[in-house]
């Protein structure tokens, strides 16, 4: 079968930065670490595990990232090469192993990625994974999988930018039939959403100021929502799809191009100064920012247009963070949280639910549908053009964008 891989060495690594910025086509031309290859269709490596027939392989941020090689190197240690990317996925049961009980061939499932200590095969779980937070899991290296924090990033299970990858029965998650396939692969994108306003769920009298209208933003915005949420919710967005999008999910109002800053200032009655050279510094501000670009430049404006005493949740993945300025987080004793992933058992209502079956209850029930967002799908043999056109992804008009098998 084709596999989209990252096939990690120093010459690949190296020819994909010193050319790249260049001509980015050549960091997914087979030349870097990215390539499509022939493997052989996986085997199941023991009783407790399934495979699993792609239906939608959804492309990540942190996908992206990895192809342009500007992912931090500390994750490094916990993964192994080659892997097959894809950890957002949707697919049906393809063979079953003699342990895996109460599912059947055929069956629709999306696949929680995370390798934590069960899908590992440690009976004496860690003390994170006893809790339900397995993306805190602390044997991400042990085991008999090796390295590996998810599907999509370890070479023993693969991944769903493929026709075929590997689950534990752990991992198996089955989908309602009220919840269509486009909708199931955002599920994984939704409970990163989920988990970062359950961390710390904002009053309704709050005003909240969203960074960034792409897919992470905009799932944000979609769970505060889904929850019931009713606080004021300024998301800025770059591009109109993604402005269109905002408002469709509940946005209070969407900040279109302009000088930000400004924008906040006239919404919460901040005042602005100006020091000897550098940004603007605010005082006052929005209560809470959720920054999910990861950029260095959204980093160092989510300090400053936050008020004395508020909260910035850093949901985007930054990496290796230059030129933010971390003043403004002592000057106005900020609260910095940080939302790693998603995989955990969430509070909700009372009551303490996985987070990929809150994000499916929810979705059932039609508190929220998220299919519309994937405004793009591509055959795995046209991965180039589906990477080419993802680096023009705002101009391109794609919101969310998955191989189809």
């Amino acid at each position: 079968m084709k596999a989209v891989q990252f096939h990690f060495s120093f010459p690949r690594y190296g020819l994909g930065l010193a050319l790249g910025h260049l001509a980015p086509s050549i960091l997914w031309s087979g030349a870097s670490c990215t390539v499509m290859r022939d493997v052989p269709e996986p085997s199941l490596p023991g009783a407790e595990w399934a495979k699993i027939k792609t239906t939608l392989g959804g492309i990540c941020g942190t996908d992206l990232g990895n192809i342009y090689l500007k992912t931090s190197p500390y994750y490094s240690p916990f993964t192994s090469f080659p892997f097959t990317f894809g950890h957002e996925n949707v697919g049906t049961i393809a063979e079953l192993g003699n342990d895996v009980k109460g599912w059947k061939v055929g069956q629709r499932v999306v696949v929680d990625p995370i390798l934590g200590c069960e899908v590992r095969g440690f009976k004496d779980l860690c003390e994170f994974c006893a809790k339900g937070e397995i993306n805190r899991c602390q044997r991400f290296i042990e085991g008999a999988l090796g390295a590996g924090i998810m599907t999509g990033a370890a070479k023993a299970t693969g991944g769903s930018w493929s026709s075929h990858f590997l689950a534990h029965r752990s991992q198996l998650v089955a989908v309602p039939e009220n919840v269509g396939d486009e909708n199931a692969m955002m599920v994984e994108p939704f409970c990163i959403g989920l988990h970062a306003v359950l961390i710390d769920f904002p009053a309704d009298d709050e005003t909240i100021l969203i960074i960034g209208a792409g897919t992470m933003g905009l799932v944000t915005l979609a769970s505060l929502r889904a929850l019931g949420s009713k606080a004021r919710v300024l998301i800025s967005a770059r591009y109109e799809t993604q402005a269109a999008a905002a408002e469709r999910l509940g946005a209070t109002e969407v900040l279109r191009g302009g000088d930000l800053y400004q924008q906040i200032a006239e919404r919460t009655g901040a005042k602005l100064l100006k020091p000897t050279i550098g940004k603007l510094v605010m005082q006052g501000g929005v209560d809470r920012v959720y920054e999910c670009t990861g950029s260095d430049g959204s980093l160092d404006d989510a300090n400053r247009l936050t008020r004395s005493g508020g909260k910035v949740v850093l949901v985007g993945i930054p990496g290796i963070a230059k030129g933010v300025d971390w003043t403004a987080i002592f000057d106005k004793e900020l609260a910095v949280l940080a939302s790693r992933q998603f995989h955990n058992v969430e509070p909700y209502k009372g009551k303490k639910w996985r987070a990929f079956d809150l994000a499916l209850d929810l979705m059932a029930k039609g508190k929220v549908d998220l299919g519309w967002m994937v405004s793009r799908k591509y055959a795995l043999k046209d991965y180039k053009k589906a990477l080419g056109d993802l680096a023009q992804k705002g101009s391109q008009g794609i919101i969310k964008a998955a191989f189809q098998f």
